[in-house]
């Protein structure tokens, strides 16, 4: 676990202590809770990502970030998996999908950029035994 993960968790077992018998959150818990431990709603969340880009770009000296949809860091998250060489089961158990053919389907623009990469560097060995 990251150092912002573990802070994120203490901030979490610091709401349960406060929180009590009033506790609602499970024992696994979930990552994103309201203050008595309930799962926060997605579209909670998803409101929030407007929010926070406004804020980070209205801040002076940052480069801005362009409109995004929670859902689309889900797809950056799966892309640069990919494109790191993370096997696709992998990356299809991380987002949830019960058949790995989900995740080749959804993102084949990633897994043939890596075949057309693939080539290139056989290619480039050959040429170098030769």
């Amino acid at each position: 676990m990251g150092f912002v993960a573990g802070a994120h968790r203490k901030r979490q077992f610091a709401d349960k202590l406060k929180a009590g018998e009033f506790w609602k959150g499970a024992e696994d818990g979930h990552v994103f809770t309201t203050g008595w431990g309930e799962p926060v709603h997605p579209d909670t969340v998803s409101s929030l990502m407007a929010t926070l880009i406004k804020e980070h770009n209205a801040a002076d000296g940052v480069a801005p970030l362009p409109h995004a949809r929670l859902h689309d860091l889900r797809h950056v998250h799966a892309t640069t998996l990919l494109l790191a060489g993370v096997p696709v089961h992998v990356v299809a158990a991380r987002l949830g999908h019960a058949d790995p053919a989900i995740t080749l389907r959804v993102y084949a623009h990633v897994v043939n950029e890596q075949l057309a990469e693939a080539a290139t560097i056989f290619a480039d060995r050959i040429d170098g035994a030769a």
